[in-house]
């Protein structure tokens, strides 16, 4: 009876923090739907006629640009970072190389120094090179920023391929190139998945260094976003519009993927 209680009141728990969760997200949606009259209303309405107006103002003001250099320097950071950390986490696990656990450390040590610390010399290194305002250097700082985590992530995912499966694949005759792509992918793909969508997020969402490093023609949708909180005031429909568009593609991508994104995390949780 105890336990049965205690099991209720994790599942009332859990509604209530989704619920949480879920309530700022449909507040803003809706909002996005009001005009800038009914958006401003203290308190809401919520029974203000709905318009399209909001998402309207985002297209027309010029967001397809932001949009597409965030969707460039995501997708193409994310699949580097995959093309370097599947090999890199191979050697770290099912190939073990000397020292291992420092090579790991290492990865790991280059999160712990405090972004703001790197902005500076980033800048000066982006203003020699000419590469200001410029997608394919942020495309290859995201690669940097998120592939120490990827090699941590896929390390633990690769260490559960069994290594008999690849010593058979070896007997066969094939090569390492092989092993990778006709072996390997296929077993880790839920690993892989998990690893690429987190990636994406994080180079999407970011911020700090697009805004220093970007201007006119590299700027991306966080970017763009922030440029709505203007000295006339905030126009709250159209910032929310503007937030609901731009959170949909990393809320598509989980969506597609949550299948193989609960597998991918919960590689090697449970023996």
């Amino acid at each position: 009876m105890n336990s049965q209680w205690i099991k209720h009141s994790w599942g009332v728990l859990a509604w209530f923090c989704g619920i949480l969760f879920f309530l700022p997200v449909a507040w803003m949606f809706l909002t996005s739907l009001h005009s800038e009259s009914d958006a401003a209303t203290n308190p809401p309405s919520l029974a203000a006629p709905l318009t399209l107006d909001g998402y309207t103002e985002f297209f027309d003001s010029g967001a397809w640009p932001p949009l597409i250099n965030s969707f460039s320097a995501s997708i193409g950071s994310t699949i580097i970072v995959l093309l370097l950390a599947i090999p890199a986490a191979y050697a770290l696990s099912i190939k073990p190389v000397e020292k291992w656990t420092d090579v790991l450390f290492f990865f790991l040590s280059t999160k712990m120094m405090p972004v703001v610390a790197a902005l500076l010399p980033i800048y000066l290194i982006a203003q020699f090179a000419g590469m200001l305002d410029n997608i394919s250097f942020l495309t290859l700082l995201y690669c940097s920023m998120n592939l120490p985590i990827a090699v941590w992530l896929m390390r633990s995912f690769l260490s559960e391929v069994p290594k008999e499966i690849l010593e058979a694949a070896s007997i066969d005759g094939a090569g390492l190139i092989t092993i990778l792509r006709r072996v390997v992918a296929p077993i880790a793909m839920p690993g892989i998945a998990a690893t690429a969508l987190i990636c994406f997020i994080f180079s999407w969402n970011e911020l700090l260094f697009a805004r220093v490093l970007t201007g006119v023609v590299a700027g991306t949708a966080p970017v763009y976003l922030t440029g709505f909180v203007t000295s006339q005031g905030l126009f709250l429909a159209k910032v929310c519009a503007a937030a609901v568009v731009v959170s949909l593609p990393v809320l598509i991508a989980g969506f597609a993927a949550q299948d193989k994104l609960v597998q991918g995390l919960s590689l090697g949780a449970v023996k």
